[in-house]
């Protein structure tokens, strides 16, 4: 009976292990195959010819290092100014008592649920009216507004419960604030710094729907973007497409397998006291 319960255990455990993993497993077949063998409607298949010239196109015709550069920028940019507002909003949300401290966490919070695709018009009139429209700001600002409330919701739930003790100790030594908050809240709080950081890339990194309307010009897209190198008015390469889209998620793979644990870590630290 232990071994029919533990079988059932693991049969559903399997289940959402293998829907997570057939569509990746799926892109990459995709992506080795001819437009002949994808429009065959075969999808379980294996491709006859690995056609692994897809991707040194995908590289070359599909300018990958530019719209890479590009992501990378953006996403990089966006993911410091997170950390550096949410880490001091945090730290007085949780660490300072004072009148409005909830009122502004609430605030926070309730941008958590604002959806994206609601703010597009207003965003495009305001950044048209301040002349940053079509530039990598119009994609930072938005990003790093839409971010910041998770990050503050994490780092507050870590920070509240590190010991007052310690902040006690160095205003003895004659600390302030801000050497307090560089010198000890920071370092302590890497793991859930870590979480957000992932988070964020995650989230940054394949978004399309702003950068699609706020980016016109070529010199300035983001990754996203490099599949319509592909697509013309006649044609499609499908399989240079799926190589460029495994090229495009192969960083956010390797950076959420490597670095999940800390992920966990970060969004069960502060939850239990003790």
């Amino acid at each position: 009976m232990r071994k029919f319960k533990k079988g059932i255990v693991y049969l559903l455990f399997a289940i959402p292990v293998v829907t997570q993993l057939y569509p990746l497993l799926w892109l990459l077949l995709y992506s080795l195959k001819t437009n002949e063998e994808i429009m065959d409607g075969s999808f379980f298949s294996f491709p006859k010819t690995f056609q692994w010239h897809n991707y040194s196109e995908a590289y070359t015709s599909g300018s990958y290092l530019k719209y890479l550069s590009n992501s990378v920028f953006v996403t990089g940019i966006t993911m410091i100014c997170v950390i550096v507002l949410a880490s001091m909003v945090a730290y007085a949300i949780s660490r300072f008592r004072w009148k409005y401290g909830n009122v502004v966490m609430t605030i926070f919070l309730m941008g958590m649920m604002i959806p994206m695709q609601a703010t597009l018009l207003p965003l495009m009139i305001i950044f048209k009216n301040i002349h940053v429209l079509n530039t990598h700001l119009s994609l930072i600002l938005p990003y790093v507004a839409f971010s910041t409330p998770i990050a503050v919701f994490i780092l507050s739930g870590f920070m509240r419960d590190i010991p007052h003790e310690i902040e006690e100790s160095a205003f003895i030594d004659g600390a302030s604030v801000y050497r307090i908050f560089r010198s000890i809240i920071l370092p302590v709080s890497i793991p859930p710094v870590m979480t957000v950081c992932i988070l964020t890339f995650i989230n940054i990194w394949n978004e399309y729907i702003l950068a699609a309307t706020f980016i016109s010009s070529e010199k300035l897209k983001t990754l996203p973007f490099g599949v319509y190198t592909f697509v013309s008015q006649y044609s499609v390469n499908y399989g240079n497409i799926g190589a460029f889209l495994v090229m495009g998620a192969l960083p956010v793979i390797l950076i959420y397998f490597f670095l999940s644990n800390k992920i966990t870590k970060g969004m069960v630290a502060g939850a239990v006291k003790g």
